[in-house]
């Protein structure tokens, strides 16, 4: 086993780290509570960052799933908050590996260069989290085109996206052999030629305890034509299952970085703050969370690497992939809990930064998919004990 990292990915962050940069804190503070940063999403954008998954022959940058992670890890450390636009990087997977040539000929090189944009993964429901066979979305068929009915929720960017991947259900669930089967995924073009949202299409959008530009979407008669359809009908459940595995092994790139930016915060602010003329840093009730938090995080980016190395080698990487956004994070937010002790009160103040991405890092729990669900697939299908739910 080899643990130097390649000299490309030094490059990657040497130059991601300038851009993101040259926003600042202050940047990203004045977004709260809910202003989209468009401006450095524009930037990223320019600069091929979020068309780096695509391949060349499409106009993206090639890079491997470890690579890609180092992108959004930079931003996270450097203070920025990614959950705003990594989604164009895993979502368009779908289209990539399952979807037509005609559907990549025409949509990769819009997406790779910003035409396009494709931020809205509509999976979640309201009664269907975590469960989705319980999706009742539903896409029926009528000659040349599909109607979609139904509600998504949790859908995130979708008031600043173009395209959607959509996750309905084309069979009754009654006539298949498990939930999951029978449904198909949907490559849905959100908008007219104006920039208006199509007939039928309406989004709502949720105010949440962070800075996350998350909606809930309604589907009234919707019409796409029979070419969205991404794959073989029915078998959706299918096509979406490596988007979600790239989904968590770049979200806890996103935690590392995280973790990065809240001990290299307080590890600072330990060294140069003095009380009863020592610094705080010399005492070890101080020293020792975030000593610890750094091992927890150190361990996490192992996992984070094997889970990247096997996704790029096409290998099995449910269990890894599961484990990296558990373990990153829980240690961003012990990182994270850690920094606000050592800044005392002044880790309330948001010219510090920490409690606001204490609020960013600790959506990590429960999205995409909860910890302790990751618990159960690991007591299930890795150490075989009986299915908890």
């Amino acid at each position: 086993m080899n643990f130097d990292e390649p000299e490309d990915f030094s490059v990657i962050r040497t130059e991601v780290r300038r851009l993101a940069d040259s926003f600042g804190n202050e940047y990203w503070r004045g977004l709260e509570p809910d202003k989209y940063p468009e401006k450095f999403v524009a930037e990223l954008t320019a600069n091929g960052w979020l068309g780096a998954l695509i391949p060349e022959e499409y106009g993206g940058g090639g890079l491997s799933l470890a690579g890609a992670s180092v992108i959004l890890e930079e931003i996270s450390a450097s203070g920025g908050n990614p959950s705003a636009c990594h989604a164009q990087m895993y979502v368009m997977g779908t289209v990539l590996r399952h979807g037509s040539d005609e559907q990549k000929r025409t949509y990769l090189p819009q997406i790779a260069d910003g035409r396009l944009r494709l931020q809205a993964f509509g999976v979640t429901e309201p009664a269907a989290g975590t469960n989705t066979g319980a999706v009742r979305t539903k896409a029926e068929r009528d000659g040349d085109v599909w109607r979609i009915n139904g509600q998504k929720i949790w859908t995130s960017r979708a008031l600043y996206s173009d395209l959607m991947v959509l996750l309905a259900r084309t069979k009754p669930v009654e006539e298949c052999q498990r939930p999951i089967d029978g449904l198909s995924v949907f490559l849905l073009e959100m908008r007219n030629d104006d920039g208006s949202l199509i007939e039928g299409l309406t989004i709502n959008p949720i105010e949440t305890m962070m800075n996350h530009s998350t909606t809930e979407v309604f589907f009234d008669n919707v019409e796409i034509p029979a070419s969205a359809l991404v794959g073989t009908e029915n078998q959706g459940f299918r096509h979406i299952l490596d988007g979600m595995n790239a989904e968590r092994i770049l979200i806890a790139a996103e935690c590392i970085g995280d973790g990065r930016f809240f001990l290299d915060k307080a590890s600072a602010y330990a060294t140069e703050r003095h009380v009863f003329g020592r610094p705080i840093g010399q005492n070890q009730g101080v020293q020792f969370p975030l000593a610890k938090a750094y091992a927890q995080v150190e361990a996490a980016n192992l996992m984070r690497f094997k889970a990247a190395a096997l996704f790029d080698e096409g290998r099995s990487c449910g269990a890894e992939a599961n484990m990296a956004k558990m373990l990153a994070s829980e240690a961003s937010w012990a990182a994270g809990n850690a920094a606000l002790d050592t800044h005392g009160g002044f880790g309330f103040a948001a010219e510090y930064d920490i409690e606001r991405k204490l609020r960013e890092t600790r959506l990590y729990q429960v999205a995409p998919i909860s910890n302790n669900l990751i618990l159960a697939f690991i007591g299930e299908k890795v150490l075989g004990m009986p299915k908890s739910y």
